[in-house]
């Protein structure tokens, strides 16, 4: 263990205060705060700041107060590796400069205000620059380094859940708070009639409720699109930010394809991400107008499965369907008897019984919301011998165009909503919205999330959207630079010799190291020129051309102790005032003083100045030369 300092080590180098390394510490607690304890590398995060907060209390020498620094350091690049979004970023480049402030400030034998030192830090943190962007853009990308299982996180709400059971609930609050974000590269939104946007798919029902089927095998899911299959480049791209969730599905538009190892798309049409639910997480499609794969997928017997004797009125009235020869005339059967209920649009339709309850809500309450209307459709349109099933996801969104960032379309927790699918022989599955039936006059979906919105100030509304937009873009240009991003970069440079990577990675890591040295020299000199020395140095040679004008100036190499003898033996009356002048400027020039002094010694400067030219100003004549009778200070 470092022992402390002597006493008279300790006033020859005096330590930077602590309060540098306190405010890193407090910025590491709260950039914690955002940390899932469920990923493996949380936890030893937590304990090395922790550690680093208990050394930073005991530490006494500059040796340990150096460990400290360089822990903070690597705590920062901890929470960069599990937290790369835009507001996370920059509170870990915060920390990053301040951190490598206050170890320059140990490192450093001169004298240097906060002000110096963190001026210092972001010149060593540009120097960097060059090297980070190397390996940034051609150190190969490896998938995520940890995946959890689905349905992990269950305190997390998003609005969505794997068991829809309508009867349940006896009022449906809503949420303003974010769902996703969604941009796409040629700034084209959807119409409102086409933004349904599909998370989950319930296919099982128990006369009740209905459940999302959970398969944990390979062969469940559909391999993703392969790359070469048609030319990418021309088409849009969505970009996807999803606020943390329950589950591994994502939204999208069930048509895009995914284009990223880490997306995989299920026989049902969820599209999973391998990443932890419980982080906001970014993904990346490409617009497709044909069908998907999934759409083209036959049903099986659990798209038909109905218990029976769970709702008879419903079965029966299902059965009277079923007698209909084309599942098209089925449809609009159904349809048309739902238009001819009186149903109406709640958010409070109260709770249904166990027995029969969908039974209840179509022949008696006729009240509920999108569930009631998804669960009761889906239930009759099986008894007609329809293949359906339930999904859940979100429909609608606002389009904004901030001043700052690109435009994208904002979805809420409140525009969380259900529909139904149905098989169709020659067309696959077709979506099906029941609620739409029912509220043909508005969007009953969307009607609570822009009520909510107009609750919250304009101006946080306004600065909130333009802080997502410049966020979308980070995520856009930065965090979407994938493997993908990285091939297409790649095949620009090296075409299909790969072999020579190696080569260009060398030869880029050394152009780097040219650039970063270079750069580390130039702000060297700009250091031999502080702002401190830069300061002495104008009020020196201010005093200097006063004397000048006086007819007093130094000879050649003649050093300024020496000079300001000489000119005081000249003239006695500025004896004082250059001796004054030569003991603070060497003294600031070559003694080691804290920020105070230096100030000070600069005002001793000023004041040697002033009184220089007032002396200089009440010379009748040039300065006296030994024998002339005309010589200041002398008497006839």
């Amino acid at each position: 263990m470092s022992q402390p300092l002597s006493p008279a080590a300790t006033s020859a180098m005096v330590l930077p205060p602590k309060r540098l390394q306190w405010v890193v510490t407090g910025l590491l607690a709260i950039g914690l705060t955002g940390l899932d304890p469920g990923l493996p590398l949380s936890w030893p995060t937590i304990i090395l700041v922790a550690m680093a907060a208990l050394k930073l209390r005991e530490a006494r020498s500059r040796a340990e107060r150096r460990l400290v620094a360089l822990l903070q350091l690597v705590g920062a690049g901890l929470l960069g590796a599990q937290q790369p979004d835009l507001l996370p970023s920059a509170l870990q480049l915060a920390i990053a400069l301040l951190a490598l402030a206050g170890l320059l400030g140990l490192e450093l034998e001169l004298s240097l205000s906060w002000r110096q030192l963190l001026r210092r830090s972001a010149q060593v943190l540009a120097a960097a620059l060059p090297m980070a962007l190397v390996l940034f853009l051609l150190v190969p990308r490896i998938g995520p380094l940890w995946t959890l299982p689905q349905g992990w996180g269950a305190a997390a709400v998003t609005g969505l859940s794997d068991r829809l059971d309508p009867g349940g609930i006896a009022s449906l609050a809503s949420s303003a708070a974010p769902a996703a974000r969604v941009a796409f590269s040629d700034n084209r939104v959807p119409p409102e009639s086409e933004r349904y946007w599909r998370v989950l798919v319930h296919d099982w029902f128990d006369g009740q409720s209905w459940q999302r089927r959970e398969l944990r095998t390979a062969p469940a899911l559909m391999a993703p699109v392969e790359k070469g299959a048609a030319p990418a480049d021309a088409r849009a791209r969505q970009l996807w930010l999803v606020e943390p969730s329950r589950f591994e599905a994502v939204p999208w538009d069930g048509r895009a394809q995914p284009r990223s190892d880490d997306l995989r798309l299920r026989f049902d049409g969820e599209l999973l991400l391998k990443r932890p639910p419980r982080e906001r997480r970014h993904y990346q499609l490409i617009s497709e107008e044909q069908d998907s794969p999934w759409q083209q997928r036959p049903p099986s017997l659990i798209d038909l499965a109905l218990p029976k004797g769970a709702n008879p009125r419903l079965e029966a009235l299902g059965y009277q369907w079923a007698r209909l020869p084309e599942p098209r005339q089925r449809l609009a059967a159904a349809e048309a008897w739902f238009r001819s209920q009186p149903f109406r649009y709640t958010r409070s339709p109260g709770t249904l019984p166990r027995r029969a309850g969908l039974d209840t809500f179509l022949f008696e309450r006729q009240q509920g919301f999108c569930g009631h209307y998804a669960s009761a459709a889906t239930a009759l349109l099986r008894a007609a011998g329809v293949p359906a099933r339930v999904v859940s996801g979100y429909k609608g969104g606002t389009w904004v165009q901030p001043f700052g960032g690109e435009p994208y379309l904002d979805i809420r927790q409140a525009e969380a909503h259900a529909w139904s699918e149905v098989w169709l022989d020659g067309e696959g599955w077709q979506r099906l919205d029941p609620t739409g039936w029912v509220t043909p006059e508005r969007n009953a979906a969307t009607a609570p999330a822009m009520a909510l919105e107009g609750q919250a100030p304009l101006w946080w509304r306004w600065g909130q959207r333009q802080w997502w937009g410049i966020d979308l873009a980070w995520s856009r240009w930065w965090l979407g630079f994938d493997r993908e991003g990285q091939e297409a970069l790649l095949d620009t440079l090296l075409g299909r010799q790969r072999q020579w990577l190696g080569v260009l990675l060398l030869a880029g890591l050394g152009l780097a190291l040219t650039l970063s040295l270079a750069a580390l020299r130039w702000t060297q000199r700009l250091r031999d020129r502080g702002p401190q020395t830069d300061r002495h140095r104008r009020e020196l040679e201010r005093c200097l051309a006063a004397l000048q004008s006086a007819g007093l100036k130094p000879h050649g190499s003649e050093p300024l102790e020496q000079f300001c003898r000489r000119a005081g033996r000249r003239e006695p009356r500025l004896s004082n005032v250059l001796q004054e002048l030569s003991h603070h400027y060497t003294r600031a020039r070559f003694q080691w003083l804290s920020p105070t002094e230096m100030q000070r010694t600069l005002k001793h400067l000023r004041q040697c100045r002033q009184e220089i030219r007032r002396i200089c100003s009440s010379f009748s004549t040039k300065p006296s030369i030994p024998g002339h009778p005309s010589s200041p200070g002398r008497t006839s």
